[in-house]
């Protein structure tokens, strides 16, 4: 069952990282009439509405079973109702699918505009944000428990910001989703991010090293070899030093590149260079998320 539970964490952090990132991305970035004009946008927010509500009752199942130590638990109407009325966890997962409900209603009958990308943006955050109630911050008593909890929800959006952007690059920059006309529009996006991107690196910095000093500790960090939970979290800050690098490249190299090549009206080999950084960058990501989904069911090193 823990396996379960860790695939379902990872669909819904996915799912919830691009509701809350993609749609924000149209506002400050790829924006006005050729935000307007994109197909691709409706159809990859349902998509992860959905997928952020099955991925919740999912986990919400799975978890039951684990919490009782029995897989057949996981169907127990009286256990199912103890778990969502009385467990934060539960309340966690009901807010999940609730706003992911809404987030789908939106798509199917908002036109596209601002409106549909706010109101999608903010659900998706609400998402994400929810998880930091079931987190190991969640656990903390008093001031040191909402220090954390805080952590996690500002590190959460942060990674959301940064993820949802990438799976909109990704899409721009896709040879059978962006015609070149399109391409003014999607540097003058990149050269938007690069702005917020240095944010959003700032506050995952500083949010993670909140949540180190609690799920590790300063007397412990020498020590973090000798667990799973200390091997994987390297892993982890060595693929966001990885997308780090990505990011300076795409911002300093690559991006001005696609600029010089649309200035000389052959920007095929730079388009293909960002496309795939970008990709490499969005694929990082994507494991960060499976490991961050594995972690959470460990006992960190504090606890060990």
């Amino acid at each position: 069952m823990d396996i379960l539970v860790v695939v379902a964490r990872l669909a819904q952090f996915a799912a919830g990282a691009i509701l809350f990132g993609t749609p924000l991305f149209l506002i400050y970035g790829y924006r006005g009439a050729p935000a307007l004009a994109l197909p691709w946008p409706r159809r990859l927010w349902g998509a992860s509405a959905a997928v952020l509500a099955l991925g919740a009752l999912v986990s919400l199942l799975a978890q039951t079973a684990v919490m009782a130590g029995e897989p057949a638990a996981a169907f127990d109407r009286e256990m199912l109702a103890i778990v969502v009325g009385e467990t934060a966890f539960g309340a966690a997962i009901l807010v999940r699918v609730a706003a992911a409900v809404l987030a789908l209603a939106f798509v199917l009958r908002v036109p596209a505009g601002r409106g549909l990308w706010g109101m999608s943006s903010g659900l998706g955050a609400v998402a994400l944000a929810s998880f930091a109630w079931t987190g190991h911050g969640a656990a903390e008593p008093g001031p040191a428990g909402a220090i954390h909890a805080a952590a996690d929800v500002l590190h959460l959006l942060a990674a959301g910001v940064w993820l949802g952007a990438l799976m909109a690059l990704a899409l721009l920059l896709s040879t059978r989703r962006t015609p070149e006309p399109d391409l003014p529009a999607t540097h003058a996006a990149l050269a938007r991010f690069s702005g917020i991107g240095s944010l959003v690196v700032a506050a995952l910095i500083l949010t993670g090293l909140v949540n180190s000093w609690f799920l590790v500790g300063p007397t412990r960090i020498f020590a973090m070899t000798d667990f799973a939970y200390g091997w994987l979290l390297l892993i982890k800050l060595a693929l966001f030093v990885g997308m780090l690098g990505m990011a300076a490249s795409n911002r300093f190299h690559l991006t001005p590149a696609l600029n010089a090549a649309l200035a000389r009206g052959q920007p095929g080999l730079a388009l293909a260079e960002l496309r795939r950084s970008i990709t490499m960058e969005a694929l990082a990501g994507l494991a960060v998320l499976g490991l961050v989904s594995v972690l959470g069911v460990l006992a960190p090193v504090s606890a060990q």
